[in-house]
């Protein structure tokens, strides 16, 4: 019996009736995603149909050794190859060129970044979506840091960290403070990594940014507002990873640092 042939998933692939006239193409980069990936991906399918919108999921794998690619491939046959699309790079080579890379490959007209590993849930994209239409929004992002959406919202919880120790919620609020001081974005969560593109925005806003790795978001965020994108919130609740280890480290901490100076001079 393949596990991952449930209802939902062959529902998806059988079809579905779309009420929503756009098409919503997610990248997900993964690096050792074995087992978050079949999980997130049903969560996805699940929220897309229950929402009757078009989808694709654009997986950018880094050459995982743990065997993430086979997943996505036993994925695409249960889900259908135009819903799971597997795009493998030859080595890790950062987040911002997966997004770079996997955007080539979107068909939809909006576009969903999000991390694979729980830390975003998809039922979180209902609310994204919602706001993007109600206010005609260029991008919408997730933020933790808020306790209402941002053009207001009805429904919209209060944002929050879960899984995090007293000191890696201390660096989060520090480094976003230090940026907020510094470039004054207009977002209250500039390190997030859960948003709502309108796809020509996100390539032209994509071609424009210099950085790599994690200070990628933050420098999306400055650029959008120095074009003149509309940008709003909503509320997420952020998860620490359940499976695997964080890709935090030392070294993003110090390119983190850089990055703010390099973007306050710069743009």
């Amino acid at each position: 019996m393949n596990p991952f042939a449930s209802t939902p998933a062959l529902s998806m692939r059988s079809g579905q009736t779309t009420l929503n006239a756009h098409k919503y193409s997610v990248i997900l980069p993964t690096y050792n995603e074995r087992k978050n990936l079949p999980i997130i991906v049903w969560l996805l399918a699940r929220t897309f149909q229950e929402c009757g919108f078009d989808w694709e999921v654009i997986v950018v794998d880094d050459a995982s050794p743990d065997g993430t690619q086979e997943i996505a491939k036993q994925l695409a046959q249960v889900y259908g190859d135009d819903r799971i699309v597997l795009k493998p790079r030859a080595g890790k080579l950062g987040l911002g060129t997966a997004y770079i890379y996997g955007l080539e490959f979107c068909t939809g007209d909006f576009v969903i970044i999000m991390d694979a590993d729980f830390s975003h849930h998809p039922k979180f994209i209902p609310q994204l979506v919602r706001l993007q239409q109600t206010h005609n929004l260029d991008i919408v992002t997730g933020t933790r840091y808020r306790t209402g959406a941002s053009p207001s919202l009805s429904g919209a919880a209060p944002g929050g960290v879960h899984g995090w120790d007293l000191k890696r919620k201390m660096v989060s609020r520090g480094a976003n403070f230090l940026a907020d001081t510094v470039l004054n974005p207009g977002v209250s969560d500039l390190t997030g990594s859960f948003r709502l593109y309108k796809k020509p925005v996100l390539q032209q806003i994509i071609t424009l940014t210099q950085s790599r790795g994690y200070v990628f978001q933050m420098e999306m965020m400055v650029r959008a507002k120095a074009l003149g994108y509309s940008i709003g919130e909503v509320p997420i609740t952020f998860v620490d990873r359940i499976y695997g280890e964080s890709k935090l480290g030392a070294d993003e901490v110090v390119g983190y640092g850089r990055g703010v100076w390099t973007l306050f001079t710069g743009v």
